[in-house]
């Protein structure tokens, strides 16, 4: 028997977040074929968080990987409810778009990005070795620090 995504989450330290609901007029996930594109996952905002945040700015390049991974954590959770959380349903992470919200100057959005593509390969091994997109934007949905965005490959 196959380990779960959740299982293997929680030997790494973290837990499985439930997935998330979509916002507005779009569904979380779509399977064409072996292919399934999650819809963009957002970092969630600390409660005790005033104002939004932007890497460069108010936060870091730690504080924007942190949010990577949180982001990437909604992405696991979406795969995780479209695979009846097993691993072995998934063939390859095939491509993570990241996005960061960042000020004008800030020029590391890889290394923000980084936080999602670590947990991903943790959580998949080779398997979870993904393309990348990692862009910086002026504002993302609901405040978020960084929202990600991926296509998975699964088995037939």
């Amino acid at each position: 028997m196959s380990i779960s995504i959740a299982d293997k989450l929680i030997s790494l330290g973290h837990r499985m977040p439930e997935a998330p609901a979509p916002v507005a007029n779009y569904v979380a996930t779509v399977r064409v074929g072996n292919l399934l594109f999650v819809s963009g996952q957002v970092s969630p905002r600390e409660p005790t968080s005033a104002a939004p945040g932007r890497v460069g700015a108010e936060l870091n390049i730690h504080q924007g990987q942190q949010a990577a991974q949180a982001a990437a954590l909604g992405v696991l959770a979406q795969i995780s409810a479209a695979t009846n959380g097993q691993i072995s349903a998934v063939r390859r992470i095939v491509r993570l778009g990241v996005f960061v919200a960042s000020t004008p100057q800030f020029t590391q959005h890889p290394e923000v990005a980084n936080g999602a593509s670590n947990l991903i390969a943790a959580v998949f091994g080779d398997t979870g070795r993904h393309a990348r997109t990692a862009v910086g934007v002026a504002s993302l949905p609901r405040g978020a620090v960084v929202e990600v965005e991926a296509i998975v490959e699964l088995e037939d």
